[in-house]
């Protein structure tokens, strides 16, 4: 039996740091897959359809990585894709709680499917979405941190923020 991983995230965007968790969870599973939701929370500066065009491009090389969306229950997701566990990334202690919570509902919505968390490689331990966009918003340097396509995106996508607030 194949074993699936399921990444779920928002990833807008999608950093290094999520790809070195991809990368180490590939040692682990047979197959992984990043699914991209839909945020009730928080407002996305990527629409779906640019965060996946995005994370495709970015994980092209890797043969046993794919991306898609979701809507609904994860669980149903990791059930309807025969997936065996969901990836979870671990930064800091102030990660753990919240994760905790979503795992122990997970578990007790499907007993059957395991949460595992992994921490990325220490040169990404402090890196986040959220960050990401704040660094690109004010211009600062994003080398390394994200994907070069990704970086190209959030300066667009910036550039037309700036050009819209200018316009006013």
């Amino acid at each position: 039996m194949k074993k699936i991983a399921i990444y779920p995230g928002t990833f807008d965007p999608l950093t290094n740091g999520h790809l070195d968790l991809v990368k180490n969870a590939l040692k682990i599973f047979d197959e992984v897959i990043i699914a991209v939701a839909p945020s009730q929370k928080k407002q996305p500066l990527f629409t779906t359809n640019e965060r996946l065009k995005m994370i495709r491009m970015s994980i092209r090389k890797y043969k046993r990585v794919k991306a898609e969306a979701f809507n609904g229950l994860l669980v149903e997701y990791v059930r309807e894709k025969k997936g065996i566990a969901i990836l979870r990334g671990l930064r800091a202690v102030s990660d753990y709680e919240y994760e905790l919570q979503m795992a122990h509902m997970n578990r007790r919505l499907n007993e059957d499917i395991e949460t595992i968390f992994m921490m990325p490689s220490e040169d990404y331990s402090f890196l986040s979405s959220s960050l990401i966009k704040e660094v690109a918003s004010l211009g600062g340097s994003l080398k390394g941190l994200v994907p070069k396509d990704i970086e190209s995106a959030l300066r667009n996508k910036f550039k037309m923020v700036k050009d819209t607030v200018e316009e006013y």
